[in-house]
C-alpha cells in the first residue's frame, strides 16, 4: 500500500500541498496578512461575482449531489459485502482515489474559506482587549441591551415589520447596512452581494440551522421560514461569513456592528433580541435569578410575544434526526479552532464587553 502511495506523483502532490496548509494556519498573523487580506478577498469576489446572480442556490444543489453520489456509493458497497466481494471495492486503486478527493476537498475548503477560522480576526482590527468577565460586567451591559431592545420593541410597526418576509426587501437592505457600515469599518466592505434563498425548505427543519454559508460557492443562505425579527440577524450574520469571519461569535458580533448603525428600526431589533438574550442566559443563576427576573418581567409585551412565538417555531419544528445534526456541527466547529462547539454563538458576548469598555456604553 504504501509503496503504490510513494509512486502516486499526482497524490503525493496534494499530500506535500494539504500539509503547507496545516502548517500556514498555525500562523494567525500569516493568516491575517496574506490570506484574510490576501488571497481570500480576491477568491470570495470571484466565486460572488460569478454566482451571485443566479437566483437558484448553486451550493445546495451541489450538496445535494454530493449526498446522492454519498447514497449510491454506500448502496454499492453494501451489496458488495452481501455479495462478500467487497475486497475488491477496498483495493489499492479506489483508496487512493477516494484519498485524494478527500484531500482535494480539505484544500479547497481552506484555501476558499477555511483558513479564516485562524486569522487575528476582529478584535485585533478594532483593537479589543479580549478578557473574562463577571457578573457585575454582564449586569451592566444587559442593563445597557434592556433598554436598547425595549426602546426598539415600542417603535416596531407589525405591518411594517412583516415585508421582510419578501427575501428581496430584506436582502436589500442587509447589502445597504454593510454599504453604510464600511464608512466607518473599512474592512466590512461587501461587493457583488451572493444572498440566497435554501432552497431545502421543509426539509430544513432536520438540520437545525437559521442561515448557514457555502465555503464552496461563497453563497450566504437564510431558512426563510424563521420568525421574521429573527431574519436580520441571520442574514447580516451570514454576510458576515462571507466578509472573511468564519467564527461564529465574530460573525455575531459583526452582524452587531452593521445592524446597530442600520436605517431599518427592524434591523436594529433583531440585534439586540438575539444579543440580550445571549447576555441574559449567560448571566442567570441561583445568585441571580432575582435580578434575572426583574429584567425578564420588564420586556416589552412585543418582547414577550416574540419569544413566544420563538418557543413555538422551535416547538413546531422539533424532530428526533435534529440533534444528532446538531451534534455533527458542534463537532465541525471545534474540528475548527472553535474549541467551545457551538456555545461558541454566545461567545459574542465577550466581544460585545471589550467593545463596551473601550468606547463606553454608548458604542452598544
Amino acid at each position: 500500500m504504501l509503496k503504490s502511495i510513494l509512486r502516486d506523483r499526482w497524490l503525493l502532490s496534494l499530500l506535500a500541498l494539504a500539509v503547507f496548509v496545516k502548517l500556514f494556519s498555525l500562523n494567525e498573523a500569516w493568516v491575517e496578512q496574506y490570506y484574510s487580506n490576501g488571497f481570500y478577498p480576491l477568491i470570495s469576489k470571484c466565486l460572488r461575482a460569478l454566482l451571485g446572480w443566479i437566483p437558484l442556490s448553486i451550493g445546495d444543489i451541489i450538496y445535494v449531489a454530493a449526498f446522492i453520489y454519498l447514497v449510491l456509493k454506500t448502496w454499492k458497497l453494501l451489496r458488495k459485502l452481501v455479495k462478500r466481494k467487497a475486497k475488491e471495492y477496498f483495493s489499492q486503486v479506489l483508496f487512493r482515489k477516494y484519498l485524494k478527493l478527500v484531500l482535494w476537498i480539505y484544500i479547497i475548503f481552506n484555501l476558499f474559506w477555511g483558513l479564516n477560522y485562524n486569522r487575528l480576526g476582529i478584535a485585533h482590527q478594532l483593537s479589543l482587549e479580549i478578557k473574562t468577565f463577571n457578573k457585575a460586567d454582564l449586569h451592566q451591559l444587559i442593563t445597557v441591551l434592556h433598554k436598547r431592545l425595549n426602546f426598539y420593541a415600542a417603535e416596531i410597526d407589525s405591518l411594517q415589520r412583516n415585508r421582510f418576509h419578501n427575501n428581496k426587501l430584506l436582502f436589500q437592505q442587509a447589502i445597504k447596512d454593510y454599504e453604510r457600515s464600511a464608512n466607518k469599518f473599512p474592512f466590512l466592505s461587501y461587493s457583488f452581494p451572493s444572498v440566497k434563498a435554501s432552497l431545502y425548505g421543509t426539509a430544513g427543519k432536520y438540520f437545525a440551522y437559521t442561515g448557514y454559508y457555502n465555503p464552496f460557492t461563497a453563497e450566504a443562505q437564510l431558512k426563510t421560514s424563521i420568525p421574521v425579527f429573527l431574519k436580520p440577524f441571520v442574514i447580516n450574520h451570514e454576510i458576515a461569513h462571507q466578509v472573511g469571519y468564519a467564527k461564529e461569535n465574530e460573525a455575531s458580533f459583526v452582524s452587531f456592528l452593521v445592524s446597530r448603525n442600520s436605517s431599518s428600526i427592524e434591523f436594529r431589533y433583531s440585534i439586540y433580541y438575539d444579543l440580550y438574550f445571549d447576555a441574559f442566559f449567560q448571566f442567570i443563576d441561583k445568585e441571580t435569578l432575582t435580578q434575572a427576573k426583574a429584567f425578564a418581567q420588564g420586556l416589552h409585551p412585543r418582547v414577550k410575544a416574540d419569544r413566544r412565538e420563538y418557543r413555538n417555531y422551535l416547538s413546531r419544528n422539533r424532530n428526533q434526526i435534529a440533534p444528532f445534526m446538531s451534534e455533527a456541527y458542534d463537532q465541525y466547529l471545534k474540528m475548527n479552532n472553535q474549541p467551545k462547539g457551538k456555545a461558541t454563538y454566545s461567545e459574542v458576548i465577550t466581544w460585545l464587553l471589550a467593545y463596551m469598555k473601550k468606547y463606553g456604553t454608548s458604542a452598544i
